[in-house]
């Protein structure tokens, strides 16, 4: 009986560790290159989603972050992508924060293109590297974006309007 007891707490801690090992894999940011904005919308044609441009020296993209992680708690659909606008030497930083700010089941992305003004002006034309930068998707693709910090209450009413519709 003993050994079956000291079984199980070896597989708990075994599941335990695992479980660690994938948390910090699905914070993994990946490559944001040419293209990597119209994968992230093809993937999610037909449903409603938030796609987020921040940087780790923003101060007014921590307090997003901060909100995004309170409405990822409140509402767990909340499909969010989260780009960082740094480098990729920076990815620990990059998932320390966004653990830090209860984001990990959300999508991670760095910018990896050494032109980030080309990748500017491929997401949105309009858009001169102001951040934070949101961009809310509805289910039939239309976009609105948002320069600055994001409203909560706005951002709540965009959600349960979004998820009725996706």
């Amino acid at each position: 009986m003993k050994s079956g007891g000291s079984t199980i707490k070896w597989l708990l801690a075994l599941l335990l560790c695992l479980s660690a090992v994938c948390a910090f894999a699905a914070q993994e940011a990946k490559p944001f290159v040419r293209g990597s904005q119209q994968e992230i919308i093809s993937v999610r044609a037909g449903k409603p989603f938030v796609i987020a441009f921040w940087s780790l020296t923003c101060t007014n993209c921590r307090e997003d972050l901060a909100l995004f992680g309170k409405l990822a708690k409140k509402y767990r659909n909340l499909d969010l992508v989260l780009v960082a606008t740094d480098t990729p030497e920076q990815k620990q930083e990059i998932a320390s924060t966004l653990r830090h700010y209860r984001l990990g089941r959300a999508e991670s992305w760095v910018f990896a293109d050494s032109f980030s003004d080309r990748l500017r002006f491929e997401v949105d034309p309009q858009w001169y590297g102001e951040l934070p930068r949101t961009y809310f998707f509805d289910a039939d693709g239309r976009s609105t974006a948002v320069s600055g910090k994001i409203d909560y209450d706005q951002f709540e009413h965009w959600i349960k309007s979004g998820m009725h519709n996706g």
